[in-house]
C-alpha cells in the first residue's frame, strides 16, 4: 500500500470511503441519462431557465438541511439525508407508473437530480474532510475520489446494459439500492471514526447548533469562505459557458439524437478513464510537489488556454479535446483540492458552509451564468467573441486559486 500512501491503520477506511463514493456516483450516474434526456427534450434556448429553477430549489433546500443538521448528531444526519433521497426515488418510481404524472414529474425529476448531486456530493466530502486531517487528506483525497470515477463509469455502463431488458423507470430502483450501500459504508467509516479519536465527543459536539442559515452567515463573516464562494463562482460560470458553447457546437455538428448520444457517451468514457488514471498515480503526487496553491491553479489556467483556442477554431475536435482535460483535470485535481481548502476551517463550516456553497453558491451561479450567455448571444456575440471573453474570467479564477491555496497553507501551518 506504501505506493498509494496509505498508512498503516487507514487502509479499512480508505477503502470503505472508495466505496462509498463509488455506490454514491454510480447511482447518481445511472440517473444522469434519464436527467438529461428530460432536459435536452425542452430545447437549448430553455436551459436558462431550468438551471434557475434548480437554484430556487437549492434555496429551499439548504435551510433543510441547516436544520437538520442543527439538531442532529452527525451519525444521524447523514443516514438521514441519504434515506430521505432513497424515499425521492420511490416516489418518483411510482409517479411514473401514472401516465397523467409523467409529464409533470419528468420536469421535477430534472431539477430534483441536480439538486440530489450535488447534496449528497457535498455531503461525502464534509464527511470526509471530517474524519481525515489536512495531512491525511493531500495523501488520500485522490484515491478516495477514483472510487467516484470508477462509479462514474459503472453507471452508465449498468443503464446501456440494464435499460433495454427492464426498462429505464425500474433503472431508479437499482439507484436506490446503491445509496442504501452507500449508508452502510458510512456507518462503518464513523465506526473507524470513533475509534481513532476513543470516543465521537472528544473530537465534536453531538450536534453542530446554529441556525438553519447559519451556511450563509458563516460564509458571510469570513474572508477566507468569501473567497471559497469567488472560486465556486468563477467554476461554475466558465463550466456553464463551456456547457453551452458544447450544445451549441454539437447541435451543429450532428443531424441526429443517435449521434450526439453517441458522441456524449465517448466523451464521458474518455473523461473518466483519463480521471481515474490521474486520480490514482498522479493527485497525491502533485499535490506533494505543487501544494494546494500549485494545483488548484492548473485548471484555471488549462481553461484559460482552452477557451483562447476554442476563440480560434470554435470546431467539434478542438471542444472534446478541450472537454476532456478540464473535466478529467477538475475531478482528478480540482476537486480534492478544493475539499482541503474546509480541511482548516471549523467543523459547523465543514458541513453547514461548504454545502452552502457547494449547492446555492453552485447552482446560483450556473443560473446567473446561464443568462449572461443567452444576454451575450443576444446581443450578436459569436461563439468565439464569447470564448475570448471566458479568458481573462479564467485568470482571475486562478488568481483566486493561488490565494485560497496561500491562505489554506497558512491556517493549516496553526491547527495543533
Amino acid at each position: 500500500m506504501k505506493w498509494l500512501k496509505v498508512e498503516p491503520g487507514e487502509g479499512g477506511a480508505v477503502a470503505w470511503a472508495f466505496a462509498y463514493f463509488f455506490l454514491l456516483l454510480a447511482s447518481y450516474y445511472i440517473l444522469r441519462p434519464l436527467r438529461d434526456e428530460m432536459g435536452i427534450a425542452g430545447g437549448i434556448a430553455k436551459l436558462p431557465w431550468v438551471f434557475t429553477g434548480t437554484f430556487f430549489a437549492m434555496l429551499l433546500a439548504v435551510p433543510l438541511f441547516g436544520f437538520i443538521t442543527s439538531r442532529l448528531p452527525r451519525r444521524r444526519f447523514l443516514p438521514l439525508v441519504y434515506g430521505f433521497f432513497i424515499f425521492n426515488l420511490l416516489l418518483f418510481y411510482g409517479a411514473f407508473q401514472v401516465e397523467s404524472w409523467r409529464e409533470p414529474a419528468a420536469r421535477a425529476f430534472f431539477i430534483w437530480a441536480s439538486v440530489f448531486n450535488l447534496f449528497v456530493v457535498s455531503v461525502f466530502w464534509s464527511f470526509m474532510v471530517d474524519i481525515f486531517s489536512s495531512a491525511q487528506g493531500k495523501r488520500l483525497f485522490g484515491l478516495i475520489a477514483a472510487g467516484g470515477t470508477v462509479g462514474a463509469i459503472a453507471g452508465p455502463s449498468l443503464t446501456a446494459l440494464l435499460v433495454v431488458p427492464i426498462g429505464p423507470m425500474n433503472l431508479l430502483l437499482i439507484s436506490a439500492v446503491l445509496l442504501g450501500g452507500a449508508m452502510l459504508c458510512i456507518r462503518r467509516l464513523g465506526l473507524w471514526s470513533e475509534r481513532e479519536t476513543h470516543t465521537e465527543k472528544q473530537r465534536a459536539p453531538e450536534a453542530l447548533g446554529g441556525s438553519v442559515i447559519a451556511g450563509l452567515t458563516l460564509i458571510l463573516r469570513s474572508r477566507y469562505l468569501l473567497g471559497v464562494a469567488a472560486f465556486m463562482l468563477l467554476f461554475t460560470t466558465l463550466s456553464t459557458f463551456l456547457y453551452f458553447e458544447q450544445a451549441h457546437i454539437v447541435a451543429q455538428s450532428f443531424d441526429n439524437s443517435a449521434e450526439r448520444t453517441r458522441f456524449f457517451a465517448m466523451l464521458d468514457l474518455a473523461v473518466n478513464t483519463l480521471t481515474v488514471f490521474v486520480q490514482v498515480l498522479i493527485t497525491s503526487r502533485l499535490l506533494s510537489r505543487l501544494g494546494v496553491a500549485g494545483s488548484l491553479a492548473l485548471v484555471p489556467l488549462l481553461s484559460a488556454l482552452g477557451f483562447a483556442l476554442l476563440a480560434l477554431t470554435p470546431v467539434l475536435a478542438a471542444l472534446a479535446g478541450f472537454q476532456v482535460l478540464r473535466r478529467a483535470g477538475d475531478y482528478a485535481i480540482t476537486r480534492p483540492t478544493r475539499e482541503l481548502l474546509y480541511t482548516v476551517v471549523d467543523r459547523e463550516a465543514k458541513y453547514k458552509a461548504k454545502n452552502a456553497l457547494d449547492t446555492v453558491v453552485y447552482r446560483g451561479g450556473d443560473a446567473l451564468a446561464g443568462w449572461l450567455f443567452a444576454g451575450l448571444k443576444s446581443l450578436g456575440l459569436g461563439l468565439a467573441a464569447i470564448a475570448w471573453i471566458a479568458v481573462p474570467i479564467a485568470l482571475a479564477w486562478a488568481a483566486i486559486a493561488l490565494w485560497l491555496g496561500r491562505r489554506q497553507a497558512a491556517l493549516s501551518r496553526k491547527q495543533p
